[in-house]
């Protein structure tokens, strides 16, 4: 993967792009989750309801801690056990998260990933990033760049072409508070 694509792409998320990259098992489409324009342009191509809320990614814990309330001990052991990895978790959202991301919920889906590109793309812009599948609502995820371009022609920023981490569907989600795998 060349540094300058990396580059152009965080360069692209902080100055309110939508971007395609890729993940585990899917192409996702990314911005700045503090760009309430950019998130509703995200959601709008998708076709997706803002009430339903968006996943972010991030690189490390310090990139998801504004996002969250305060963690048990326990609380954040548990998160240790599966990160960074393919395991996105439901956690208590700090009050200041924006409707845009948490939709019509009190928890905000984060995940520390462990997909290289992803994790150096979330480095490089300098915080997590939204992570949703690259599709139509309803649609399948695209699982290359010649299906994210069927799906978005010319609509999107920028394209982050790259390898798929290798799991066959998209990451599971977890309630860290009920313990409930709810995908």
């Amino acid at each position: 993967m060349s540094h300058f694509k990396l580059r152009l792409a965080a360069r692209c998320i902080r100055q309110g792009g939508i971007i395609a990259y890729p993940t585990e098992a899917v192409y996702g489409l990314g911005c700045d989750p503090y760009n309430a324009a950019a998130v509703l342009r995200l959601l709008a191509l998708k076709h997706r309801p803002a009430d339903k809320g968006v996943i972010l990614i991030a690189a490390n814990f310090a990139q998801i801690q504004p996002w969250i309330q305060p963690l048990s001990k326990q609380q954040k052991r548990r998160l240790d056990q599966s990160w960074p990895g393919p395991t996105t978790w439901l956690l208590p959202a700090s009050p200041a998260v924006p409707v845009w991301i948490r939709g019509k919920h009190d928890r905000i889906a984060l995940r520390i990933t462990a997909h290289p590109l992803a994790k150096a793309l979330c480095e490089t812009t300098g915080s997590a990033i939204v992570s949703t599948s690259a599709n139509i609502s309803q649609q399948n995820p695209a699982k290359s760049v010649m299906s994210v371009r069927r799906y978005f022609a010319d609509r999107l920023d920028f394209i982050l072409a790259g390898p798929l981490g290798g799991l066959a569907k998209p990451t599971t989600i977890k309630d860290l508070i009920t313990g409930e795998t709810t995908r």
